[in-house]
């Protein structure tokens, strides 16, 4: 009540839509069907489940595994936060020079290396350091990804912004769900199951922008 209330709509009126379940399926199918739209949608998606994949194992993987003390993996943690921030500061600054496509770009190559890093880490036996920091470039460019790729999509559909978003939430946290699901059905022996699924997020990520989501 507060919002409809005291919060202004800022949407132009030539792009606003009245509220019709006609109307908003309509939107949602149109949106469904452009290759380009879903090319976006789902390489944030996949991109975001990775961090599922290290929600759903990450404290096993480090606690259990590599022997971190419980009141240390919170620390850990914080560090994939701090890089989030940090990546997030670095976007919004140089996003308007360089533009979202560049932006989104080099965030997918980053979080393909930093996939790769893991299995890496993971085959040689690295250790935790062998694992932390590719875990935190992954988790880092996660909101570079998902920002730039919301922006592109919104972009393209002003007048269908709320469907776009809402659209785009939904699916993002679906496959999340499914993603995490998987890692917790998978050997929990080995940091093996997250490194594979977080690398195979961002190939899936990388490819989806790549094959569907440049041609925004």
């Amino acid at each position: 009540l507060a919002v409809i209330i005291k919060i202004p709509e800022t949407l132009p009126v030539e792009n606003r839509q009245p509220l019709r379940f006609k109307t908003t399926i309509r939107n949602y199918a149109r949106l469904c069907k452009n290759p380009t739209v879903m090319g976006l949608i789902f390489s944030g998606a996949f991109s975001f489940s990775g961090m599922f994949a290290f929600l759903t194992a990450g404290s096993f993987v480090y606690i259990d595994i590599y022997g971190v003390r419980p009141d240390l993996f919170g620390y850990l943690f914080g560090l994939n936060i701090v890089a989030m921030i940090l990546m997030t500061t670095i976007n919004g600054r140089i996003v308007k020079k360089v533009g979202s496509h560049t932006m989104l770009r080099a965030a997918l190559v980053i979080q393909l290396l930093a996939g790769l890093g893991l299995l890496v880490g993971w085959v040689l036996d690295l250790g935790l350091w062998g694992i932390v920091p590719f875990v935190m470039l992954f988790i880092g460019t996660i909101s570079t990804i998902g920002s730039n790729s919301m922006g592109l999509l919104l972009s393209g559909y002003p007048n269908m912004a709320g469907t776009a978003s809402s659209l785009a939430g939904t699916l993002r946290f679906g496959t999340g769900s499914v993603v995490g699901a998987i890692v917790a059905m998978l050997p929990s022996d080995s940091a093996g199951s997250m490194a594979m699924v977080m690398a195979a997020c961002a190939v899936m990520s990388a490819l989806l922008y790549w094959t569907l989501g440049k041609k925004a």
